[in-house]
């Protein structure tokens, strides 16, 4: 939870918002005394965005959209006016065996997991204040060679070279971006799409693999984003691991 006052005054915007990670971190803002855009793709993952409080405003949205990014921007414009930081956080995830991918899955995760993140990010840039924070969220899978990841990995690969090329060019503005890698957390969202017992071994693999032998936490992700971009002033252009060691040992 976030102390209260420790946000306060500060505006943030949210893609991908209303459900695990970004759920996390939106509600840790809130309760810090920030004001939040939430965005989600439907209805229902914009149920618990909703109850968050006077301070959050959940808005319906895909980020693969132009029209929906241009009605984001004149809404956050609108709500908040300026904004100190940006979580580019939407995606979708899934595994996509090399020789059964379809150009339609294929199209569809970069269309949501890139072109989705540039066109976030080009559409809020101007709403953002000098000394602003952008936070991409990419993956482990980036650096790992993963089975049946292929296209996903290749689209987190492309955030974290965003996150180096949108420093640069946001700089003179006094604007940092950062991106955040996260390896396994537990969002809960396994025992929801996997049976029982292939949830569990799954879950008991990624944990012996992992150097400190556990998953880690929304809450863990929600500190470490909101430390990338209020906090980490002195940092720009990098990428934070945050996987218990996974890609670093």
């Amino acid at each position: 939870m976030g102390e209260p006052g420790t946000y306060s005054g500060k505006n943030a915007v949210i893609t991908g918002g209303g459900a695990g990670m970004g759920f996390a971190l939106a509600k840790l803002l809130v309760d810090g005394g920030a004001r939040v855009v939430i965005t989600g793709r439907s209805e229902a993952t914009l149920v618990a965005a909703r109850q968050l409080g006077d301070n959050a405003l959940a808005v319906l949205g895909d980020v693969s959209s132009a029209s929906d990014l241009e009605a984001l921007a004149d809404r956050v414009k609108g709500e908040l006016g300026t904004v100190e930081a940006l979580f580019v956080n939407a995606g979708i995830a899934g595994t996509t065996p090399f020789e059964s991918t379809t150009e339609q899955v294929f199209d569809e995760m970069f269309a949501i997991n890139v072109k989705g993140a540039f066109f976030t990010v080009q559409k809020l840039a101007p709403l953002l204040s000098a000394g602003a924070g952008v936070v991409l969220t990419t993956s482990a899978a980036n650096v790992l060679g993963m089975m049946d990841t292929s296209v996903y990995a290749a689209g987190k690969a492309a955030l974290r070279s965003m996150a180096r090329s949108f420093s640069r060019e946001l700089l003179p503005r006094g604007i940092r971006v950062n991106a955040i890698s996260p390896g396994p957390i537990d969002t809960g969202i396994l025992e929801k799409t996997m049976p029982e017992e292939a949830a569990a071994q799954f879950k008991a693999q990624v944990v012996a693999d992992n150097p400190m032998q556990r998953f880690g936490t929304v809450d863990e992700f929600a500190r470490s984003a909101a430390f990338l971009a209020f906090d980490a002033t002195y940092t720009t252009g990098s990428e934070f691991a945050l996987d218990g060691g996974r890609t670093q040992l």
